[in-house]
């Protein structure tokens, strides 16, 4: 019965307060993208602060996360870590789906934030797109942080990597640090009730530059795959 009053509590706290940061980037998001980031900013330290006291969820970073010119790989259970990398890195570039930008409203604010999208169904074409976008933002100095299994994946499974993620790797030239998360112990994908609990981020040994594919693939795999 907790875990219900939790979860409601979360859902109405959380949602009521996305919409009027969603509203304050509308207002104001067209001054400068500046503007928008550190909306998103602050939106993603209240969600986390809903995780914390309303879902009591704890948070925990195993490992030494390095700041720098890096690939960013994490495991994607939850809707959790999406909003959570903006606590991690400073304005991270995340890498979204396609199809968000058409949201009205949101994508807007997504393209005016820096988000990178992702063309799941294209190939080389998109790869090229998604390398140009990554470039721009690590020119601004910001991370890039790509969640290569595609969509969100139940906690305990470990499908392959997307083709993208070799592409990206070769083309970039950066070290990657891989991220395994298992936040979808606790908070499940398409799962209303969110239990309390830890969620850990597990920072795996980086990748260096110049490994072929398979080896390359097989580090990330593993490293964001430990939690299961």
């Amino acid at each position: 019965m907790l875990t219900v009053i939790r979860s409601l509590l979360f859902a109405l706290a959380f949602y009521t307060g996305s919409l009027i940061f969603v509203l304050w980037a509308m207002a104001f998001g067209w001054t400068t993208p500046l503007m928008v980031q550190n909306t998103a900013t602050n939106w993603s330290r209240f969600h986390r602060w809903c995780v914390q006291q309303l879902l009591g969820q704890r948070i925990v970073v195993e490992g030494d996360l390095p700041i720098g010119p890096y690939l960013y790989i994490a495991k994607h259970e939850s809707m959790f870590e999406t909003i959570d990398m903006l606590c991690l890195f400073d304005r991270p570039a995340i890498g979204a789906k396609r199809e968000l930008f058409d949201i009205p409203l949101w994508g807007g604010i997504a393209r005016r934030y820096g988000l990178i999208p992702i063309e799941r169904a294209a190939g080389a074409s998109a790869l090229r797109v998604l390398r140009a976008a990554a470039k721009d933002r690590i020119g601004q100095g910001r991370a890039i942080c790509l969640f290569p299994e595609g969509t969100r994946v139940p906690h305990g499974e470990s499908p392959p990597l997307k083709a993208g993620f070799a592409g990206l790797y070769s083309l970039l030239g950066l070290p990657v640090v891989p991220i395994a998360i298992d936040s979808g112990r606790v908070s499940p994908r398409g799962k209303f009730l969110k239990r309390p609990g830890t969620i850990t981020y597990k920072v795996g040994e980086i990748v260096p530059v110049g490994l072929d594919r398979k080896e390359a693939e097989a580090r990330v795999h593993a490293a964001i795959n430990a939690l299961n």
